[in-house]
């Protein structure tokens, strides 16, 4: 004799216990039953979800098909995603949407047909295969670009040589300044080549163990009187920081290149802040942040308060012969020079941009480490706690850029506490005033609308001064805050950081009772 109840009870255990999320339905795609991986993937409670239609789970467009799909489906036969398997786009209650993969299967129950749907989320996944991809792009671009560099080498190679000889053989006073006419247009060249292969990487290099801090004084007393008494340079250097091996004329160059770069942005005038810092990459999530493998590291950081990329210049910026300088000239290759060596350096390159507010270039180096030191360092390693957790505690977390959103979701829900989230300063207030439950709010410090972070964090200040605000900026130093700034004391955590470091900043703040 079948026991139902025992069956249902197998069932629910079953459905609770599966790490992906499960949404069973009618044919007419009402959701019969759901368990709480869907309802947290979907951020609605589980009785928000049991009697609707499916179609509340799914972007508008393709909530418009989903009915035509299933009653062609019922009436055909044919397969599109039943018994199949597709990526798809699913849609949260707060109207963000995420890439998931989805897997449906159809049985019957009492000549019922249902529908069991099995979503299982990529936004990580995603966004390893767009960084991969930024990647790959470029290194394709490097290997097209030194192969016709190598060409042009060869060509100018046989020009400069010909004129030279034409040179020696007693040109006339006519020729003469013609063919040195050549022979500096022909140099002109074999630099652009030069440059070009320094970003394919297969420019050579002689590294050398060398201290950041010592080049980048040396490098900047040469700018200060360059750029002009108009621009303001900051340093920020750590008073411990790890050797690296490094070509030190390349090194310069960057810099002067990075320099060169935020003096045309920022205008008139304006302040640049150069930072150096050793940092230990020893988490997946700083790793998918920053693109970079695990492991020790010293960041050259340089920053400004100029005029910002575009998301389309930030994303084509280490391309050769990409510039936004068409008025003044600019040949594209500077920052492309700057990636190359860095990556020939065994280094990562970053950057982070707001229009209007400014700019910031993260240069990551190996740093090295003698053995004994580097013996410690496994040691230290192996010996580090886990990071503390919350206690279901809500965060509300505020960030405009949606992969960053979703990342940040993922990251404190790991932490062992529950989340809101809020495109902008805006919809974050008013979350608060129409009465949410939060915690602390975690916001990102530049944002569109009428609030950026320290407009929300005084407005909470004011209107709700038992809550904690955490702010974080992808700037490396607070050039930029200091345009933004307010009265009230805010605490900032900068991108890109560790796991540990967040973890340890909101339990900080969670359990300081008392005012700041």
């Amino acid at each position: 004799m079948v026991d139902t109840a025992t069956d249902s009870a197998i069932l629910h255990a079953i459905m609770e216990a599966a790490v992906d999320a499960m949404v069973v339905s009618d044919e007419k795609g009402k959701i019969l039953r759901t368990n709480a991986a869907a309802a947290r993937l979907f951020q609605f409670d589980v009785t928000e979800m049991v009697g609707q239609s499916v179609n509340m789970l799914m972007p508008e467009a393709l909530a418009a098909l989903h009915d035509g799909f299933m009653s062609h489906h019922i009436k055909t036969g044919e397969k599109r995603i039943i018994d199949i398997g597709r990526d798809v786009e699913g849609q949260r209650k707060d109207g963000s949407v995420f890439p998931l993969h989805l897997s449906v299967g159809h049985s019957q129950v009492e000549g019922k047909r249902i529908f069991i749907g099995i979503l299982h989320d990529l936004t990580h996944r995603k966004a390893t295969e767009d960084a991969l991809a930024r990647s790959q792009r470029l290194d394709a671009i490097g290997k097209l670009t030194g192969g016709i560099a190598h060409d042009f080498n060869n060509l100018l190679t046989v020009i400069v040589g010909n004129l030279e000889l034409l040179e020696m053989r007693g040109a006339d006073d006519r020729q003469m300044p013609l063919i040195k006419d050549a022979l500096e247009s022909a140099e002109m060249g074999a630099d652009l080549t030069t440059r070009l292969m320094v970003f394919a990487r297969r420019s050579n290099l002689k590294p050398v163990k060398a201290d950041l801090r010592e080049l980048c004084t040396n490098t900047l007393t040469l700018l200060k009187r360059t750029i002009g008494a108009t621009y303001r340079i900051k340093t920020d250097f750590a008073a411990e920081l790890d050797p690296v091996m490094i070509d030190t004329v390349q090194l310069q160059s960057a810099l002067m290149n990075l320099a060169l770069n935020a003096r045309d942005a920022m205008g008139a005038g304006g302040e640049l802040l150069v930072s150096i810092a050793n940092v230990t990459i020893d988490d997946s999530y700083m790793a998918q942040e920053t693109d970079i493998e695990p492991g020790d590291y010293v960041r050259l950081s340089v920053s400004d308060d100029g005029a910002g990329m575009s998301i389309e210049a930030q994303r084509r910026a280490f391309e050769p012969f990409f510039t936004t300088k068409d008025e003044s000239g600019g040949t594209g290759l500077g920052l492309a020079m700057v990636y190359g060596f860095v990556r020939q350096s065994g280094g990562h390159v970053t950057l982070y941009s707001e229009l209007g507010l400014g700019t910031s270039f993260g240069l990551y180096f190996p740093a090295v480490r003698q053995k004994a030191e580097t013996a410690d360092a496994h040691v230290a390693t192996d010996m580090r706690q886990d990071p503390p957790r919350g206690n279901g505690e809500t965060i509300l977390i505020v960030e405009d850029n949606e992969r960053v959103r979703k990342l940040s979701i993922e990251r404190i829900r790991d932490l062992g506490f529950a989340t809101l989230d809020a495109d902008s300063g805006d919809r974050a207030y008013e979350m608060l005033k129409n009465g949410a439950e939060v915690d602390l709010v975690f916001s990102d410090l530049v944002m569109p609308g009428t609030l950026n972070g320290y407009d929300l964090a005084a407005k909470i200040a004011a209107e709700f001064p038992k809550l904690k605000v955490l702010l974080t900026s992808g700037y490396a130093s607070d050039v930029i805050t200091s345009e933004l700034a307010h009265d009230v004391h805010s605490h900032i955590l900068h991108k890109p950081y560790r796991q540990s470091e967040l973890a340890e900043r909101l339990q900080a703040l969670l359990a300081d009772t008392g005012g700041d």
